[in-house]
């Protein structure tokens, strides 16, 4: 049987502990009260697929180091690699939502036919809160009690199918509330979008990240050029451009934890030197580590480790 990659990496397993409402290795439902205060300024980041609406009260969060407020009727969807700061809560924010590993998350959109284009992922990323009017509120929050119903219940000979037909059910909502803000393409099954789809999937799953287009290139099978020409038709960008991102969102995500040295993130990403590793990160953020950590220091008032 196909083994699912880990289901969530987080900072603090207190946090899981306290907002989830179920959990098995394919899917967490949540129920986030405002006994996220406990956690604030907690920064996480996502290794799965995320919705969660918000159904009365207020939040506000850092997502990507952008800051967002969340409200009732409002929807939070996060891909993988995502970088999450709960903020401030007020007394009666309540949400709810569910969590998807990769790998199921990938199942269920090609089940449901998804749109996977390039342009829909970077939409969702500049704009991860959508707004939803009362029907289509109401209905996230039916499939959601429906998903708890049905996972909780005794189990069944066709569980698992109805779970998948729950969620494809789901992604068509939610399609076509994405529709008010942007025009979704077709799934295309071009081997040029298929050969960006893949490259995508491995360079997001990957840990620590490669940084040589030839690495991908080769897992692949085409050549480093050929793939670069492929990612610049479908995103405008490089291969190269396209690591360099994904990469520097690890350098800020560990950036952020202060109990790792400058040194042991080096070593971690696999840079060879400690230097190596500086001039990258200032050609990338256009400061040094040191220096990015001093700027944290000064937003939260937490002594990094240097």
């Amino acid at each position: 049987m196909e083994k699912e990659i880990e289901l969530i990496r987080m900072s603090s397993t207190e946090i899981m502990e306290e907002v989830v409402a179920y959990k098995d290795e394919q899917i967490i439902l949540l129920n986030l009260t405002n006994k996220l205060d406990d956690f604030t300024h907690t920064c996480v980041r996502t290794d799965f697929f995320l919705a969660i609406l918000c159904v009365k009260g207020h939040s506000s969060l850092s997502i990507n180091d952008q800051i967002h407020d969340i409200g009732p009727n409002e929807l939070l969807i996060c891909h993988p690699q995502t970088l999450l700061k709960h903020g401030t809560t007020e007394e009666d924010f309540e949400c709810y939502g569910f969590l998807l590993s990769p790998e199921y998350a990938k199942r269920v959109f090609v089940m449901s036919s998804c749109p996977s284009s390039w342009y829909s992922r970077l939409f969702l990323e500049q704009h991860p809160i959508m707004s939803l009017n009362e029907e289509e509120s109401q209905l996230f929050y039916q499939y959601y009690n429906l998903l708890h119903s049905k996972l909780t219940g005794a189990p069944h000979r066709h569980q698992r199918e109805l779970i998948n037909s729950l969620l494809q059910a789901f992604i068509y909502e939610f399609q076509d509330a994405m529709e008010k803000y942007i025009q979704l393409q077709p799934t295309s099954f071009s081997s040029s979008n298929n050969l960006f789809n893949a490259f995508i999937e491995l360079l997001v799953s990957s840990y620590p990240k490669e940084r040589a287009v030839s690495y991908y290139a080769s897992r692949l099978f085409v050549t480093p050029k050929y793939l670069s020409a492929i990612c610049k038709e479908n995103s405008g960008q490089t291969a190269s451009e396209l690591i360099t991102s994904y990469v520097m969102k690890d350098v800020e995500y560990l950036l952020r934890r202060p109990e790792k040295s400058i040194k042991e993130i080096a070593n971690e990403l696999n840079f060879a030197t400690l230097s190596f590793f500086g001039k990258y990160v200032k050609r990338n953020l256009g400061i040094s580590p040191k220096e990015y950590r001093e700027k944290l220091s000064q937003q939260s008032e937490v002594p990094p480790v240097k």
